[in-house]
């Protein structure tokens, strides 16, 4: 019997990547006007010195996720004020972010009937708190919510076993009675299965397998749209 159903968020319950072109594009936009840097320069800048940061603090380090560590290098780099550059730049992309981006169509109501259903919806998303936080209270997601894991609490990203395991303890039941849902394979669909949970991989995009990846024994749902979803989990229970 399936207690307990966890969330990845960014590209899951939300198209992240229509979001984050615009907020890339409004603070270009800033950074040509209040800086005088071109947006274009500015926007090859902060992809160059994200994979810096990377690099230094290394992919299993949930501050790489940090706007704000971001910019604040990459204003130092540019030699220009930190303030109040720093807070504009990083409210002219999440605000636009937000303000663009909805629930991926047929989300909100997936979490509502399994809710209502009596399974418990979780969380487990590699990013920092506070914006995760935002966002789904921002999609309406936040009512049905009763456990949030974010890397930044479990000291890993995605897939690693710890991150996974806090998943499973904090639903407070078995690892077969959890069913993970996300859109990236490794890190949510291997990362659950490893852990012993059940895998739904959401793939909306038709993104291919990994190349060179052994699934030999690997059992996982494939869905395409969220009304698959609550009747698939409830066939589990």
């Amino acid at each position: 019997m399936i207690k307990e159903v966890i969330f990845d968020i960014d590209d899951t319950l939300y198209d992240y990547e229509v979001g984050h072109a615009q907020g890339m594009k409004k603070m270009g936009e800033y950074a040509q006007r209040e800086l005088g840097v071109d947006a274009g320069e500015f926007q090859e800048a902060y992809q160059r010195l994200n994979r810096e940061i990377t690099e230094r603090l290394g992919r299993d380090d949930a501050a790489i996720h940090s706007r704000s560590i971001r910019l604040q290098n990459l204003l130092e780099q540019l030699r220009k004020p930190l303030f109040p550059h720093l807070n504009k730049l990083y409210h002219a992309y999440w605000d636009t972010l937000l303000e663009i981006s909805a629930p991926e169509p047929g989300s909100l109501e997936a979490v509502k009937r399994l809710s209502e259903n009596g399974i418990s919806i979780g969380i487990g998303t590699d990013m920092t708190v506070r914006m995760q936080y935002e966002k789904l209270e921002r999609f309406g997601f936040a009512p049905y919510v009763k456990h949030i894991v974010t890397s930044q609490e479990a000291g890993h990203e995605k897939p690693h076993p710890e991150f996974m395991a806090l998943c499973v303890r904090k639903a407070g039941c078995a690892p077969e009675e959890c069913v993970f849902v996300g859109d990236t394979f490794k890190k949510d669909v291997l990362g659950a299965l490893d852990a012993g949970m059940h895998a739904v991989w959401y793939n909306a995009k038709g993104k291919a397998l990994p190349e060179n990846m052994d699934l030999t024994g690997k059992e996982y749902r494939e869905i395409h749209h969220f009304d698959e979803l609550a009747p698939y989990i409830l066939s589990l229970a």
